[in-house]
Order: structure tokens, then sequence, then C-alpha cells
């Protein structure tokens, strides 16, 4: 089975859970502290074990999309690739800004923070975002000691904490970093977002709109330094973006850098559902 896929199967133990356990990478471009960074998550049981519980209870307990290891890995990989694609053009990471630090160490604050920013889904969704923090602070303690001195170690974990917390709704980040991955977390919405709760009969404008969302393509932008292309197959899709894309763009910092495109493939729309009734 693919690792994007889910297979509804409840019960399965932990052994059986880490069995399946997905790695984590992202093309590092020789950046060493970002490579050993995710070394140290590929080796860390604890954190693994937070993610399958995010997602028990987000897709087990709840019927929610995924937001264990598959949606993470997603997260940090758009977020990185958000990072390179703003800084080629211009823009200036807040780690270089207020501290002088290294163009490396804010991919590293970018990746970490999309890891962690969804386990405190492992207690509850409720202010999930704020139980993220105080997990997530051991934890990040633990995977840049040794990379870092003790000094930048406790900067790079309030740049990171910084950036889980501004995820939530309505947040309002204060850094480049958190901006971005505000934005990424938005960008996981391609159809396999919908597919659980949409199979298990769950049909609302949340589900439809998600299910009409075919792929995201984000490159360098026209006019702009990036450039967000969204492929449809419904106008449906079109909520995705107008309501909750929209939203996360919205005080994120990065709107001066994003071009969007949103066009429906095909010369008919696809139908997503055959009857609804209330």
């Amino acid at each position: 089975m693919d690792e994007t896929e889910y297979d509804g199967e409840y019960g399965r133990t932990v052994a059986e859970r880490f069995d399946r356990r997905v790695e984590m990478n992202v093309p590092d471009r020789r950046n060493d502290r970002l490579r050993s960074f995710i070394e140290r998550v590929n080796e860390d049981d604890e954190l693994y074990a937070l993610w399958i519980a995010a997602n028990v209870n987000a897709i087990e307990r709840l019927g929610m999309t995924d937001h264990g290891p598959v949606h993470v890995k997603i997260v940090m990989n758009i977020a990185v690739k958000l990072y390179r694609l703003l800084v080629d053009g211009g823009a200036v990471p807040s780690v270089v800004r207020n501290y002088e630090l290294d163009l490396r160490d804010g991919e590293v604050v970018v990746a970490a923070a999309a890891l962690l920013h969804d386990i405190g889904m492992s207690i509850h969704r409720s202010d999930h975002e704020a139980y993220s923090l105080f997990l997530a602070r051991p934890k990040l303690k633990d995977l840049y000691g040794g990379i870092y001195d003790p000094r930048t170690t406790c900067i790079m974990i309030s740049e990171t904490l910084h950036a889980i917390i501004s995820h939530r709704s309505g947040g309002r980040p204060l850094t480049l970093e958190a901006g971005i991955v505000r934005i990424a977390d938005s960008l996981d919405m391609a159809k396999g977002r919908s597919r659980i709760p949409f199979s298990q009969g769950s049909v609302s404008i949340h589900s439809l709109s998600a299910a009409a969302i075919e792929a995201v393509h984000i490159d360098s932008g026209e006019v702009k330094p990036v450039r967000l292309v969204i492929e449809m197959s419904n106008s449906a899709g079109v909520f995705q973006l107008d309501q909750l894309f929209r939203e996360k763009l919205a005080g994120s910092g990065l709107e001066p850098y994003i071009e969007l495109e949103a066009r429906i493939e095909g010369e008919h729309e696809k139908r997503l559902f055959q009857e609804f009734r209330l």
C-alpha cells in the first residue's frame, strides 16, 4: 500500500503501526544541519508515536483527514520548497534578519515546525496548536542539541515554537518562517486529503471542495517569487481557496510574495456526488 493511503482498519497494534513507518526526507541541498536534523527525526521512536497518536485521534476517532506522518511529511517538503523560492526571490528569513544566523538555519526551522505542528492532536483536536508547543519544546531540545550550541539551540527552539503556534486559526506570524509553515499547511489540499472522510460518506462543502482539488503546483512566479497553480476537477474547489487558503494567507506576511491561479481541467466538471439530503 502506498504511504499516502490509509486502509481504515482500526485496532492495529503499536508494533504493526511502526512496521509501516513513514520515513521523513526532503532534498537537503548540501545543508548538513538539515540533513542531521532529519536523521535524528527518523531515529526518534517517541516522535513517531506522537504522530501515530495524532492520527488515531484525527482519523479513527474524529473522522477527519490525515494529521499524522504523511501529512507532516508533505507539509515539510512544501515548506522547504516555499522557503527556497522566497529566498531566491529576495526574501530575508527572520533568523537571518534578527539573529544573523545562516540561511540553512531558516530551512531547519521551517522543516522542524512543519514536522511538529500537529503533534498536539495526540492530546485533542481542540487547542491542539497550543498542546503542540509543550510537546515540541523538549523534543526540539533533543533534536537540536549537538547540531547547535546551547545558546543557539534556545533561539532555534523559540523560532520553531512561534512557527508552530502561528498556524492556528487567526494566527499572526511574526516571522517569514512562521508564515511559510502556515501557508504550507494549507497547501496540503490535493484530493487525497478528502479521501478518508469522503469515502466514509461525509458529504459537506469541506469534503466536496477538497475532493475537487486535483493537484497543487508550486513554482517560481512571473511577477512574484512564488506561483501557485491549483488544478480542479470541479468548481467546488473554489471554497478551498476562497475560504480556507485566503484565511491562511491573510496576515501570514507572505501576501506580497505569492501569486495564485486556479483552473478547471477538461471540458466538463467532474460530478462529485449523486444525491445530497439533510
